[in-house]
């Protein structure tokens, strides 16, 4: 008996994906979730052969990356750490910054931007944290949007995910418009300058939690330059960078590292 053009096509499209609660074959979601290239930097397909297969792990991560997983994880687990901390699950204070990165020849042009203040042809991330540094929300978008309108945008958002947040820090960049527009949240914002009388680095009161932070996801190589194609990608690794680092607190276990072992 022949095939129809139906199940000719369903035959080389190949056997249907697994559901993303089930096992892929012989390999489980744990094994799938421990070969994100986050930490390390490289590229999906050079994953070592002790993985499952590159194709099997990033269907799983756009997947869960597309579904809200990472994100919707980050918001549980900071809950979490805030408790273990002696806070209220929901932050009432926040601090925001943005970060612009240049980025690798993956992303499209249309994603892409100049920031003329510090000369850098890339991406921007807008962080919003609360006062222990934890992500609250993270938007990537070209580097050329103003620290207004990326601030706004992100400021929404971390006020609909979570409607206590009443106060904010922010810095110099930040002008009259963000600060309107977070009163009209009933947020009250306030911009905390560098000292242009010290030289050099100096800590800044408030903005220092947000700095760590965005130094925390420079410790992974993912991220030292944005690569991904997506902002939503972008978005995800950051997601993931922050899950890493939040789980250590709540476990107090520390990264694996081979020193020590032989």
């Amino acid at each position: 008996m022949g095939t129809d053009r139906t199940d000719t096509a369903r035959l080389a499209a190949g056997p249907p994906r697994p559901a993303t609660h089930r096992r892929t074959g012989p390999h489980r979601l744990r094994e799938v979730l421990n070969a994100y290239v986050n930490r390390t930097g490289i590229a999906w397909k050079y994953l070592p052969h002790d993985f499952p297969p590159h194709t099997t792990v990033y269907y799983y991560y756009a997947a869960w990356r597309d579904e809200g997983i990472f994100a919707q994880l980050n918001v549980d687990l900071t809950a979490l750490a805030r408790v273990k901390a002696g806070r209220d699950p929901q932050p009432t204070a926040a601090v925001i910054d943005t970060q612009s990165v240049k980025t690798s020849t993956n992303p499209p042009t249309t994603t892409q931007g100049t920031d003329a203040a510090k000369k850098i042809v890339g991406r921007k991330r807008s962080v919003v944290t609360d006062t222990l540094g934890l992500l609250l929300v993270v938007i990537v978008m070209a580097a050329s949007v103003t620290e207004n309108r990326a601030g706004i945008q992100v400021l929404d958002q971390a006020k609909d995910a979570y409607p206590t947040i009443a106060k904010t820090w922010v810095d110099a960049g930040f002008k009259n418009q963000f600060i309107e527009h977070a009163a009209t949240l009933g947020i009250d914002a306030e911009v905390v300058p560098r000292k242009t009388e010290t030289r050099g680095f100096h800590v800044v009161k408030r903005r220092w939690v947000v700095e760590r932070t965005l130094g925390w996801l420079m410790l992974h190589r993912r991220l030292a330059r944005d690569y991904e194609t997506l902002p939503a990608s972008s978005e995800a690794m950051i997601h993931i960078a922050m899950i890493d680092n939040i789980s250590r607190r709540i476990t107090g276990e520390a990264t694996p590292t081979w020193r020590g072992t032989y």
